[in-house]
């Protein structure tokens, strides 16, 4: 008998008719849906399979395989998680049954089936990714807004780890699944001087929309997602629109030198001069 394949689906970031045409397709040809649950095994609770309802309601027929996979940072305990609910998804496999493990937006970004993936195919067994709409891309339509122009960059940080050197990096920072932290992000945020907006629920009856840092409510839920773009950036009388465009040894200070400091408006930031434009 031939083993089954596992299929990473991202469904998406919560609106149904973002859900792609191949991820359907799989989700309908295949025998299984894995789905993780940090709480109640009980599937009109999940997020990610639920968007696939409101499209495929057809689903409910599907075999369920539930992997507890509660929301934890301890490395060991993880590990023994991760390992169980791959060795669930492998019993499906060795029948010859294919799964589809959903998960919400896509499946390369903070995703527990990365995880799954990597035990699964180290025991022999092979994996296939489906891509889904990022939460990010999502949540920077319902803004109306780019996350990217010409020569910015774009840093995605773990909104519920320490984003204090993210946030020193140039160009714009998006913060995910930050409502755990939502204070101690706040705090971290005031230090900068950028433009800040969040979308919780995006895409869902829920959505809310912030565009600025205070309006964020002091809770927040756990889909929170923060776009923070650099605002106007000043140098001893140059001004720059965004910090990417500012290049050491341009035309900034009057008389400056190699080794000159310059001090960037609203920054503790000290940047040394590398070299002088003729």
């Amino acid at each position: 008998m031939d083993k089954g394949i596992l299929y990473g689906v991202g469904v998406g970031p919560g609106d149904p008719e973002l859900l792609t045409i191949k991820a359907l397709k799989v989700i309908k040809e295949c025998d299984a849906i894995a789905l993780p649950v940090s709480g109640t095994a009980d599937k009109t609770q999940i997020t990610a399979y639920q968007i696939v309802w409101k499209i495929y309601p057809e689903i409910d027929k599907k075999r369920i395989i539930f992997l507890c996979m509660p929301m934890i940072k301890d490395k060991k305990a993880l590990q023994q998680v991760h390992a169980e609910g791959a060795e669930q998804v492998c019993r499906k496999l060795d029948k010859g049954e294919n799964v589809a493990f959903l998960t919400l937006g896509d499946v390369s970004i903070y995703s527990t089936f990365l995880y799954i993936q990597k035990l699964v195919e180290a025991s022999g067994y092979e994996t296939r990714v489906i891509p889904g709409v990022p939460s990010f891309c999502a949540a920077a339509a319902a803004l109306k807004t780019g996350l990217g122009e010409m020569g910015d960059s774009i840093h995605i940080l773990p909104g519920s780890y320490d984003i204090s050197e993210g946030m020193e990096l140039s160009g714009t920072k998006i913060l995910m699944k930050s409502g755990s932290k939502i204070g101690q992000v706040k705090e971290e945020l005031k230090k900068y001087d950028s433009q800040i907006q969040m979308v919780t629920n995006c895409g869902m009856e829920e959505e809310q929309i912030y565009h600025s840092l205070d309006e964020i409510p002091e809770q927040a839920g756990y889909y929170s997602l923060i776009i923070a773009k650099e605002g106007e950036k000043r140098c001893w009388g140059r001004t720059w629109s965004r910090r990417s465009d500012y290049r050491p040894g341009a035309e900034i200070i009057n008389g400056s030198r190699p080794g000159d400091l310059c001090r960037i408006a609203g920054e503790s930031r000290i940047t040394k001069v590398l070299q002088r434009k003729l």
